[in-house]
């Protein structure tokens, strides 16, 4: 490929943690031209994690999750556009087109746009939250700050957001009642057999959680929202989280002729074509694991920062980084859970370590290589273990060799 010069000008559309941490990737790796970021939002970057944690807990001003501070924003050279959202892309001509119907042309386009919040299709929805954008963190805030002590909360969805939701919806004394859809919260990203090692931290915590729940439609009746479960009693709550799952934001992309599929395609640069490229979490990409290669698209804060870093780096430099290894964490029920990898939820999990404090550390394994490293409490364990997944690991050699015990 033809490394960028000073002459250049990229367009980064998106103005989450990838799109911000791809502008501050760029500078660093030495690009001097021009850098423009478009974002939907009216907010400068923002860091989406402590929403569900410290700041619905209280414990965090909305302000604190700024990423983009005027000082940063001024070292890096950027036009900043925010508050108008991309509507198309002429891929030929590397032409953003926008809702207010200006355009921004630019050499190449990094296509940033993440994901938003699966909504449910309910009759009470104008009162019914999720919680993705800034936006969602301030309705829902100015919603919970109004209710007395132990007020029953309905969280639907019992995974990783519902999770955080319902333990920062706990520390302000209300009352989380979780419904899941799953036999136990968490068997979709982590299998059955972590899950179920899982299923009792919520009512080690205080929190009730409901499972087998399917919930038809949520309604409302003199001031509450009333949660209808098939089969089951309707449930009375004073408000309403949904956290359902996310869909990648790639509509706009739909005359672009680029392939979407679950998130744009891209290759394992990152590529969609020559000057056009795509990360986060709205990129499908080409994988490198201990497997081969994958398609995959995967919604971790840790992959958005590497995906910035390694497009930065080829392009400023036509080099490729060593091949990310996934990683994510959730601070839920008091428990720190944290996944190295892309295990698939039906691959053998073999538990490694186990403290008597309830903590433990244990590896996903298909066709007897390591394909994950996932941990309760455990980080430090956690991290040792990762170079298990840097190059295929046979699970004989990772168990006989135990890196989490250096």
């Amino acid at each position: 490929m033809n490394t960028l010069d000073g002459g250049d000008h990229v367009v980064v559309v998106g103005a989450g943690l990838a799109g911000w941490r791809l502008v501050e990737s760029l500078r660093r790796e030495g690009f001097d031209g021009a850098l423009t970021l478009i974002g939907d939002e009216p907010d400068a970057p923002y860091d989406r994690p402590p929403l569900s944690k410290q700041v619905l807990a209280g414990t965090w001003p909305l302000d604190q999750t700024r990423l983009a501070t005027d000082e940063r924003l001024a070292a890096a050279e950027v036009t900043l556009r925010v508050g108008v959202g991309a509507r198309a892309l002429d891929v030929a001509t590397t032409t953003v087109h926008l809702d207010d119907g200006s355009s921004v042309a630019g050499t190449h386009v990094a296509i940033a746009t993440g994901a938003r919040a699966r909504r449910l299709t309910l009759h009470a929805d104008e009162y019914v939250h999720v919680l993705r954008t800034r936006h969602d963190a301030e309705r829902l805030l100015r919603d919970v700050s109004s209710l007395s002590a132990r007020r029953r909360v309905a969280v639907i969805g019992g995974g990783f957001v519902g999770a955080e939701v319902a333990t920062s919806l706990l520390a302000r004394g209300l009352e989380p009642v979780v419904f899941e859809m799953a036999d136990a919260p968490l068997v979709g990203p982590l299998g059955p057999t972590v899950a179920g090692w899982l299923r009792r931290l919520p009512s080690e915590a205080g929190v009730e959680l409901r499972v087998n729940q399917r919930v038809s439609d949520v309604t409302s009746s003199d001031g509450e929202l009333i949660v209808h479960v098939e089969g089951e009693d309707s449930f009375s709550a004073a408000t309403v989280v949904v956290g359902a799952g996310s869909v990648p934001n790639d509509a706009w992309l739909a005359t672009s002729g680029l392939t979407l599929d679950n998130g744009v395609v891209v290759n394992e640069h990152l590529m969609a074509t020559e000057r056009v490229a795509a990360l986060g979490d709205v990129a499908r990409f080409t994988w490198r694991g201990p497997l081969g290669e994958q398609l995959v698209r995967i919604e971790h804060w840790q992959v958005a920062a590497d995906h910035a870093a390694s497009l930065a780096r080829y392009w400023v430099r036509g080099e490729s980084l060593p091949p990310l290894v996934p990683y994510f964490w959730s601070d839920q029920y008091g428990r720190k859970i944290q996944l190295l990898g892309h295990p698939h939820p039906g691959d053998d999990v073999t538990r490694v370590l186990e403290r008597d404090d309830g903590r433990w550390l244990a590896l996903y394994s298909h066709g007897a290589v390591v394909t994950g490293v996932v941990g309760l409490n455990m980080p430090r364990q956690l991290t040792l273990s990762r170079r298990l997944l840097e190059s295929g690991t046979s699970l004989d050699v990772a168990t006989r060799d135990a890196p989490w015990l250096s």
